[in-house]
């Protein structure tokens, strides 16, 4: 059978939730991965260094037996200097969500005004902290994220010392992006390097693909594909992995969000093996993480083999993608 390891794989976009949800959910991050960075939109939202703090120690508890470090994050506001600085050792980077346009997140941003925003970006840029950004508008929404660059461009310009992570990038305009201001990076999903809208509504709607922002069209999977499997140095691997209970997928209105955290590494490996760049998976999954962010993540070594694995049902009442069906890959071991 043939075999791939990975050293130190990192999820630079994980949402873990809380109370029971985190309890059954966390494990099968700290499994495979030996950090992520941790989403800050519970509800309420994780604002203080109280809350950063408290909510770590919740993680840490779900995960005693595992060596994993969730990398924090705060819900962004308005924060003053004097605050940045008080919390800037709990935290590693700073996620900011346009308001109402994903879960949770209300509370998030209703005007990018650059003069309000100074303070806190200015000190952000000076002091290292990254800002990460779910980049959509409210706009029609399969243009939602193209039309979000110019609020990028606005952002890269007026902070050009600012390190810029767009979130869960979705379309062949992003990845132009990239290359156009030296402090713009991004995260890719996989099931973003799957999936176009066809998949999740050209059938039966499929609640289980249905995420925020939406899939989109072949050219924007093109592009997706072609910058991660070069492994650009300036992308991640981020899984957006965002739980929901099944009944909350499977009903009218159903909740955003796909669930992938516990198979993310076995896809990964057969999306990166079916077009011969297995070779490039360590930098998209880990270097240019570690590279981008500045950190320095704890051992771990995750052997993958390629053989048929059954992708389970549920994981504790949280249906994954592609529940029920054979992947050509599957973890075989973890040191």
């Amino acid at each position: 059978m043939k075999t791939h390891t990975l050293l130190m794989p990192l999820d630079m976009h994980l949402h873990l939730r809380d109370g029971v949800m985190l309890e059954n959910i966390a494990p099968l991050s700290a499994y495979s991965f030996s950090g992520a960075i941790v989403m800050p939109n519970l509800v309420p939202p994780v604002t203080t260094k109280e809350d950063v703090i408290a909510y770590k120690e919740r993680i840490m508890a779900a995960v005693p037996n595992d060596y994993f470090e969730p990398y924090m994050t705060l819900f962004y506001q308005n924060y003053t200097r004097e605050f940045l600085e008080d919390v800037a050792e709990e935290i590693t980077a700073i996620k900011l969500y346009p308001a109402g346009i994903t879960t949770n997140s209300e509370g998030g941003v209703s005007s990018f005004d650059i003069e309000e925003m100074r303070e806190t970006l200015e000190a952000m840029s000076s002091m290292g902290i990254p800002l990460c950004v779910h980049g959509e508008t409210d706009g029609f929404v399969m243009d939602r994220e193209a039309e979000f660059m110019s609020i990028y461009e606005l952002l890269a310009q007026n902070f050009p010392d600012l390190k810029i992570i767009m979130e869960h990038i979705t379309t062949k305009a992003a990845v132009e992006m990239l290359d156009k201001y030296p402090n713009l990076y991004a995260t890719i999903t996989v099931h973003h390097l799957l999936i176009t809208l066809d998949d999740v509504v050209g059938g039966m709607m499929q609640p289980h693909l249905f995420c925020k922002p939406i899939a989109k069209r072949p050219e924007d999977l093109d592009a997706l594909l072609n910058v991660a499997l070069d492994a650009h140095p300036k992308v991640m691997f981020g899984s957006d992995s965002a739980p929901h209970p099944q009944h909350k997928k499977e009903s009218c209105g159903c909740a955003a969000g796909v669930f992938t955290a516990p198979i993310a590494l076995q896809l990964l490996c057969e999306i990166f093996d079916q077009y011969g760049k297995l070779e490039n998976l360590q930098a998209f999954v880990s270097d240019n993480a570690q590279s981008i962010y500045g950190i320095c993540p704890e051992f771990k070594e995750v052997t993958l083999e390629q053989r048929p694995f059954v992708i389970p049902e549920t994981y504790s009442g949280v249906v994954p993608m592609y529940a029920g069906q054979a992947i050509n890959w599957a973890i075989e071991n973890v040191e």
